[in-house]
């Protein structure tokens, strides 16, 4: 559920809409995952939202770990702008206490995202040519894997040596997992799940050591797929769809589907009101949709390849 409101085009459409929506509070997709469960999605009579359990709501918000101090000052990534806005407006009324871990569970799921990128990336940066297999040689984790692998299958053509590597690295990373939680877990030995969200520090987390090989993983891919000219062309011209989408929403109404039109019209609500409306739309849309929608408004449509 954590990934529900990411806009079309992951992290660039991110940026863009985050750039839209800057004088507003700006955009994070957790925040958006917020306001889709909470609020967006209209499945029950009597109020908006999904009826979650404070457990899940509190997992989507916080499986990275706190976004405060006790204090209610912003730690970590949110340290430089502030916990965003559709956070600390609904945990006014209904307090996740941000400042303490999330459950177990909730911190399974997000190193189980970081493992999932990591080998889906390296697959895809594969798939694509954007690096081949010997270039992961620079790292010493995937070095020694591939070394392994070449022991083992002398022949093995590069297709299969990709495949076999990113098998590896899964289970690797599951298995460095499994063994730090359990260490931890018998050391902390938590009671309860109150336990679990004051201890300090994640229960659920890499050793030390595969720490620091998993972050130069994820520096490998930022310099040879993130950042590579190719992949860098094709999400500035998504951008740039993105932000198209939101001046045309934004300067002609009438091209918005009328569901998304307010009841009371457009007299009835604030500029950021109507800016957050407009993002709203925007970040439920799928890329297809997206790439759809932009020619039926615009003359000429970025082809994102």
């Amino acid at each position: 559920a954590h990934d529900l409101g990411h806009p079309p085009f992951g992290h660039a459409g991110e940026r863009a809409l985050d750039t839209c929506l800057e004088a507003y509070g700006g955009f994070d997709h957790n925040a958006q995952t917020l306001r889709v469960v909470a609020a967006l999605e209209h499945r029950h009579p009597d109020f908006d939202g999904l009826n979650l359990t404070w457990e899940t709501l509190e997992g989507i918000v916080k499986h990275n770990g706190p976004l405060t101090d006790r204090e209610g000052n912003a730690v970590g990534r949110h340290q430089r702008r502030g916990v965003p806005v559709g956070i600390t407006d609904f945990n006014r009324t209904y307090d996740l206490e941000l400042w303490s871990f999330a459950s177990l569970e909730a911190q399974v799921a997000a190193i189980a995202d970081d493992i999932a990128y990591d080998a889906h990336d390296i697959d895809d940066g594969l798939r694509a040519g954007l690096f081949a297999v010997d270039d992961l040689k620079e790292m010493p984790l995937t070095a020694g894997m591939i070394a392994d692998i070449a022991r083992r299958y002398p022949a093995l053509d590069d297709d299969r040596r990709g495949a076999e590597l990113v098998r590896e690295l899964i289970s690797y990373l599951i298995m460095a997992v499994v063994s730090e939680a359990g260490r931890r877990l018998a050391e902390a030995r938590p009671q309860s799940v109150d336990d679990v969200r004051r201890h300090g520090k994640a229960l659920i987390a890499f050793p030390p050591d595969v720490a620091d090989a998993e972050s130069r993983i994820k520096m490998f891919l930022r310099k040879h797929m993130y950042r590579h000219l190719r992949v860098m062309r094709v999400m500035g011209d998504a951008e740039t769809i993105v932000w198209d989408l939101f001046a045309r929403y934004r300067d002609d109404p009438s091209a918005l589907p009328a569901e998304w039109l307010p009841d009371g019209g457009e007299s009835h609500e604030t500029e950021a009101e109507r800016a957050r409306r407009i993002g709203n739309f925007i970040a439920g849309m799928t890329d297809r949709f997206a790439i759809t929608e932009h020619p039926r408004l615009f003359d000429s449509t970025p082809e994102l390849r």
